[in-house]
């Protein structure tokens, strides 16, 4: 039995994280965000219903779970009263069950107007963001001139700061991207606005984290993205600006690892990307679309259609290198149903994949529930996905819906 349990995505994101944690937190007592920012976008899907979450951890469903933002995410306080009204008009109680560091860096209207406007300079050679400002948020955490949330308990101090921020990227604004330049004071008085509003959702989140351990709570650790955007490991420079492995979890949220008895990677049956850079298994032929259109590939933040290809085993092996995975949740696996033949990726000669063909298994797996009462061929699929990573498949999703699953192993 687990106590602290790590979910994250094995490739560049959008394998289903969300429905996974809200599976997951029915048996847990909080849920917490450590990394990225409202560029999240995490889609459930209960009872019929869909809900986009960006920032709110997606414990937010179950009553009773605190759902956690810790200090390694970059908040925009915009998009979070924006996801909180949304919550509060599906009648999705929040009251006393949201908390969040005083650490987290903000993101504010200057920061999205910068990710924007280098963006549009690059031109073809642009990276592919969200443009919602998490790159220059965390570039202003790493620089130490970034104004964070606890910041804004003083309201002379923090007016300080931020004039001194927007001094510094007004000036690039104004003479480099040709853009509207920011006005302090207007920009802080609706920050103190917000952080009046929030006040008391703030905590020390280890220290709060640390009691609910030592009162035997069992806590999720919800990574955004995925390690193939990680901003150490991933695929540099198209990547995202924060750590989304393991790695990420201790500073961002200031767990020790020792307290982490599970880290479940989260693989898509296929292979998916937003935005520019490398892709080895992509296909651009009536596959691709076969997949793109079954899997409803479009993203939850950007509304962007995701490039789509085959399994990647190289990538994965990685993966797992760099995070340790105890187990995998293998997601969206009935979107292969329809394919007579389906290639996984096995090995890079050069750049190019070589691919292992298997016999597809033509009928639909959507909603089985027990392991046994799939077909042979899938399980062949699976086994020789265990095989080669040599990590065990212990949760299948094989539909949208929170109770389309094949539960394997049971980790709380």
């Amino acid at each position: 039995m687990s106590n602290g349990i790590a979910i994250l995505g094995a490739q560049w994101g959008d394998e289903g994280k969300g429905k996974i944690v809200d599976l997951l937190t029915e048996k847990c007592d909080a849920v917490v965000r450590f990394q990225g920012g409202h560029n999240a976008g995490h889609t459930l899907v209960v009872d019929g219903k869909t809900t986009i979450l960006h920032l709110v951890p997606s414990g937010i469903l179950h009553d009773n779970v605190k759902c956690i933002i810790g200090n390694g995410v970059v908040l925009s306080l915009d998009a979070l009263s924006e996801e909180i009204e949304i919550l509060e008009k599906n009648k999705i109680n929040i009251d006393r069950r949201l908390l969040m560091s005083d650490n987290c860096p903000l993101i504010l209207p200057v920061h999205i107007s910068l990710d924007k406007a280098r963006e549009k300079k690059k031109g073809k050679e642009k990276i592919g963001t969200t443009g919602r400002g998490i790159g220059p948020a965390y570039e202003d955490k790493i620089s130490r001139r970034g104004l964070r949330l606890g910041d804004l308990s003083d309201e002379k101090q923090s007016l300080e700061k931020l004039t001194e921020l927007l001094d510094y990227h007004n000036y690039i604004l104004k003479n480099f991207y040709n853009s509207e330049i920011f006005s302090p004071i207007q920009m802080h008085e609706k920050l103190i606005l917000q952080y009046e509003a929030y006040k008391d959702c703030i905590i020390d989140v280890p220290e709060y984290i640390e009691k609910l351990f030592n009162d035997n709570k069992k806590i999720v650790f919800e990574g955004a993205q995925g390690t193939l955007l990680d901003i150490d490991h991933g695929t540099y420079p198209y990547v995202t600006s924060s750590n989304t492995t393991v790695g990420g979890i201790f500073t961002g949220s200031g767990v020790a690892p020792k307290k982490l008895d599970y880290i479940l990677a989260i693989v898509k049956a296929y292979t998916t990307r937003v935005g520019s850079g490398p892709f080895m298994t992509e296909l651009f032929d009536n596959n691709g679309k076969i997949l793109s259109e079954r899997g409803h590939e479009v993203g939850a933040t950007t509304g962007r259609e995701r490039r789509c290809g085959w399994l990647d085993l190289v990538s994965l092996k990685r993966s797992i290198i760099i995070n340790g995975f105890t187990g995998i949740c293998l997601t969206k696996l009935d979107v292969l149903d329809t394919f007579k033949i389906i290639k996984v990726c096995t090995e890079y000669r050069g750049n190019k994949p070589v691919y292992k063909e298997y016999e597809g298994w033509v009928e639909s797996i959507a909603g089985i529930q027990d392991y046994n009462d799939l077909p042979s061929n899938t399980k062949k699929y699976i086994k020789d996905i265990e095989e080669f990573l040599n990590v065990p498949v212990d949760i299948i999703s094989n539909g949208p819906g929170r109770e389309e699953n094949i539960i394997i192993k049971n980790i709380f």
